[in-house]
């Protein structure tokens, strides 16, 4: 999925394809924020009025472009989940052994679908964890940068948060539902707000009187 250009990525995304979906854009807008937050790094990175936080930019870069690379990898993994949840959804339903069957197919590709996103979310809320660094400590040339980052991180975990929503309400063991549920409540409740103050940050450091 990480191969397509954007071009051919958009085009599959509006078809009526069953992926790329909302998980995988998800996790391509993570790996976009992240992206502006290695670059905000790169423009402090060496910079002499910088060289007080040096070490602690190099090693948010490091784990930024990591990050990265691991929400590029979320794309495809999050298509592969749902391929079975697809098929599911056309099972026959005819006869108790159909329907049977089919409630037990679902239940197992519901899973794998929901644990895709969820991963999505836990890796964009470390994202917004490093755009915080690079808004703080990093270059106020980039500070512009910074907040597209971290408005694109806070989309992104908003927005898988949605897939998980879909596929637990859909669960039969509501218990398991439930636990994936609260994971993602919590995300939610902890690292959206923690981005909207980044972002209110960086529009105040844009709005100040020069």
């Amino acid at each position: 999925m990480e191969e397509k250009s954007l071009k051919e990525f958009v085009e599959v995304l509006c078809s009526a394809a069953p992926v790329p979906g909302g998980g995988g854009a998800s996790a391509l807008v993570g790996a976009v924020g992240c992206a502006l937050g290695g670059m905000v790094g790169s423009l402090t990175a060496g910079r002499k009025k910088y060289a007080g936080v040096q070490e602690e930019i190099l090693a948010l870069k490091a784990r930024s472009d990591a990050l990265q690379r691991e929400l590029l990898a979320m794309m495809e993994r999050d298509a592969k989940a749902f391929e079975p949840l697809s098929r599911a959804y056309g099972l026959p339903k005819e006869t108790p052994e159909q329907r049977a069957e089919k409630q037990r197919v679902m239940e197992a590709a519901l899973t794998g679908a929901t644990e895709a996103p969820l991963e999505i979310m836990r890796l964009c809320a470390r994202a917004v964890e490093l755009i915080e660094g690079f808004a703080e400590k990093g270059s106020a040339l980039a500070v512009s940068d910074a907040g597209v980052g971290a408005a694109f991180c806070r989309a992104a975990l908003e927005g898988a948060s949605f897939n998980v929503f879909i596929n637990t309400r859909a669960m039969a063991d509501r218990e398991r539902a439930g636990h994936y549920e609260r994971e993602a409540d919590a995300l939610l409740g902890e690292f959206l707000p923690r981005a909207e103050r980044v972002l209110a940050a960086v529009r105040a450091r844009l709005r100040e009187a020069r």
